[in-house]
């Protein structure tokens, strides 16, 4: 078996008879050439054209012949507006007060700092809503917009129970207030937007974006710090970053209008993206009744209690004498003269499980219907054991 060139007969050379093929073919590829390029040329400008922002657009040819664009996006989105459009409602809030030394009384000293929302200015008056806990002890109070401009304002009123206060100050710098919106139908897992001043006023008008984590959540709050839950907080939770110093700033959706007033975190080595904020529709009848008056007004009983659960369960029987039936309540420590409550007869170490027919299994679930369910003037029906024994009484609240 031979290899596969071995019976190859090179041809005889005919000489000057390649020439004239050559040269036809140099003409007519330069003809081709000279047409086809231009058209080239000109679907290469169709495939990328500019849109009316000037942002280029390409298109990509598909195996098959069809065209898939892919846009390139300009970074100027609606979430950008919306917060350039915003943040000018959300102030600094610096907490002013007097120290005094041994020898005489210094001026007054930055106690802390927060964040603030512009929510109205009419007739040259802007009014702010922050955190009761970012003003209380302020002797003066400093309000920072976004431009920098420094305003000192006035206390109008705040209220421990729901964390809100409510600044009074000169509306004629004021350029932008804030849209209130709606909490009650926000959803889990919708967009969140947080604004304030993290701490301090070097970080102000900072923006953090996250999604609603929760509604409805109950945070129980201890205003003494003697270890006991005085409150239970209703809240927004929200993962977004809120920080020392985010405290009155806004929560808004991605509408710009404002759900929340930013208020808390947990802050907890191991815990991490829990904020939580108070609900715009739950803040707004507070704030008008700051403004109004300058305090909320709730309802009275004028007694000083403790919740059952704090007792051992030995003293439940021993010293309260309570039936076993009792499952929880609130033990009464102490009675103002001339209260509500010392008027209808209530006594020293009874134990209220009932208003109304609604049981109270502790002092928030007292709070809760006083505060949230009765008005100031209302009667209302107390069942209370004394001795081991189950009584009723009437109650005509009262105010403190």
């Amino acid at each position: 078996m031979g290899y596969y060139d071995q019976n190859y007969r090179r041809p005889h050379k005919r000489r000057g008879r390649w020439l004239i093929p050559l040269i036809m073919g140099i003409v007519i590829g330069g003809l081709l050439v000279f047409i086809v390029m231009p058209e080239l040329f000109r679907t290469d400008r169709d495939t990328a054209s500019l849109d009316d922002n000037g942002t280029e657009e390409e298109a990509n040819t598909n195996d098959d012949g069809s065209m898939n664009q892919v846009l390139e996006v300009d970074v100027t989105t609606q979430l950008t507006e919306i917060i350039e459009e915003v943040t000018p409602s959300v102030v600094g809030i610096t907490n002013i007060q007097q120290r005094n030394d041994f020898w005489e009384q210094q001026d007054g000293v930055e106690a802390g700092t927060g964040s603030g929302v512009i929510y109205k200015n009419e007739n040259g008056t802007a009014f702010v809503v922050t955190n009761h806990h970012v003003i209380v002890g302020a002797d003066t109070v400093e309000v920072v917009l976004s431009n920098d401009t420094h305003i000192e304002a006035e206390i109008v009123g705040s209220d421990l129970f729901s964390d809100l206060a409510v600044l009074r100050m000169d509306g004629s710098q004021v350029d932008k207030i804030i849209e209130v919106g709606s909490s009650a139908n926000i959803k889990v897992g919708e967009p969140a937007i947080a604004i304030g001043n993290p701490l301090g006023l070097y970080l102000s008008s900072t923006v953090t974006q996250g999604v609603i984590s929760g509604t409805e959540r109950t945070i129980p709050q201890d205003f003494n710090q003697d270890g006991r839950s005085d409150w239970q907080a209703e809240v927004i939770q929200t993962d977004a970053a809120i920080n020392p110093g985010n405290s009155g700033g806004a929560l808004i959706n991605i509408y710009g209008q404002l759900v929340g007033i930013n208020s808390m975190k947990i802050n907890q080595e191991a815990v991490e993206g829990i904020g939580f904020a108070i609900p715009i529709d739950s803040a707004i009848p507070i704030i008008e009744e700051l403004e109004a008056t300058g305090e909320v007004i709730r309802p009275y009983l004028g007694v000083e209690i403790y919740s059952l659960d704090e007792v051992p369960h030995t003293e439940w029987r021993s010293t309260l004498n309570l039936p076993s039936e009792v499952e929880g309540g609130v033990y009464v420590w102490n009675i103002e003269p001339l209260s509500p409550a010392d008027t209808a007869g209530i006594e020293r170490l009874d134990v209220i499980t009932e208003l109304d027919g609604e049981k109270v299994m502790n002092m928030i679930d007292l709070r809760k219907i006083l505060y949230q369910e009765k008005n100031i003037g209302d009667d209302v029906e107390i069942t209370y054991y004394r001795n081991g024994e189950k009584s009723t009484t009437t109650i005509t609240l009262g105010t403190q």
